[in-house]
């Protein structure tokens, strides 16, 4: 706590005056006013301050010397200062110019650096990239995404879920930069890259009644109660949300019984692990987790028609599609999970 001196009572009043004369700035950028603004003017300045010379500052700019004349006035109309006088053939600054001086060198390469087209160097990059990611995806892909983050870009920072409420509409509102789901219809304005293809299957306990089977019937897997998990990404589950195996089953005019319904992949391996409920899932991954869990996965019925592959994508907005760190982060991805992949074929 600041105490003010008894002695000195205009140390107050002082202090009073400075508090209440700091303007206190708008949040928002008084982006109109910019917009008039032209920012060449600002080259200019500085290419007459490092040169003190009209001439040489437009040798320096490749621009006629009658042109950088008219770029000084201009100059001196939008900040309504002289800016420089002259001594003999040099122009020496204002006081208005020497603060510039000091001001307008990190404003530039500042400019300079956000439109660079150097090469992207993702050890430099500093900033948040946020992903929705399917649970089954992400036990195994996003460990090793933060690996090579840490290795080669140390100050990004990645936030991950998998319960989203409109992956399309928070890709196109900014929330989300990336995210990965089964592939369905999307709007134009979105990109979709092809990544893996999961082959589906059943899975059931070690011990269940069916796992001894090489080949299980449609009318034996009916016999037992499902878990339903969410292959897609959603934030709220539902069981009156039919899955493709329940659409596959509605065109035999059959129907299977759910005992429970999530999006929680943990709580839908524990659960088929502790009953005698099927669950419907990938054939080749998550090996580790099923092994931890005693899970076995067997192919579907052959009588019953399904999806011989579903399809994995990486979507993004195209807003982003030439950003450097997210190509940068995509090329990232896909290469992670086609070497996943191949582990698992």
């Amino acid at each position: 706590m600041y105490i003010f001196p008894r002695h000195n009572p205009n140390a107050f009043f002082a202090l009073t005056i400075c508090v209440l004369v700091i303007p206190i700035k708008d949040p928002k950028m008084n982006l109109r006013k910019l917009s008039r603004l032209d920012l060449n003017l600002l080259v200019s300045l500085q290419a007459l301050l490092e040169e003190k010379s009209v001439t040489r500052a437009a040798a320096r700019l490749f621009i006629s010397q009658p042109a950088m004349s008219r770029v000084l006035q201009r100059l001196r109309d939008q900040l309504d200062d002289p800016l420089f006088t002259r001594t003999g053939n040099e122009l020496i600054p204002t006081p208005k110019a020497r603060e510039l001086q000091l001001r307008l060198p990190p404003l530039l390469d500042n400019i300079l650096d956000i439109v660079s087209e150097g090469e992207f160097d993702p050890a430099t990059y500093v900033g948040e990239i946020t992903i929705a990611v399917p649970e089954f995806v992400a036990i195994s892909l996003i460990s090793e995404l933060t690996r090579v983050l840490t290795d080669e870009a140390r100050g990004l920072v990645l936030s991950v879920s998998s319960g989203i409420e409109s992956v399309e509409g928070d890709l196109a509102e900014g929330a989300l930069d990336f995210a990965i789901d089964i592939e369905r219809g999307i709007t134009d304005e979105i990109n979709a890259t092809p990544l893996a293809m999961y082959t589906p299957s059943i899975w059931m306990r070690e011990g269940h009644p069916l796992a001894t089977k090489d080949k299980m019937t449609l009318d034996e897997i009916l016999t037992y109660s499902f878990v339903q998990y969410y292959l897609l990404i959603s934030k709220r589950v539902s069981a009156r949300n039919d899955a493709r195996f329940d659409r596959a089953l509605r065109g035999l005019g059959l129907k299977r019984e759910k005992a429970l319904v999530t999006n929680q992949l943990m709580t839908a391996m524990e659960t088929v692990c502790d009953t005698d409920c099927l669950m419907v899932a990938t054939q080749k991954d998550l090996v580790t987790e099923r092994e931890m869990h005693r899970i076995v996965s067997k192919a579907f019925p052959e009588e019953l028609p399904h999806d011989e592959s579903i399809n994995l994508v990486l979507l993004q907005h195209q807003r982003t599609a030439e950003s450097p760190i997210h190509f940068w982060l995509r090329e990232k991805i896909i290469e992670l999970v086609q070497e996943k992949d191949k582990v698992t074929s």
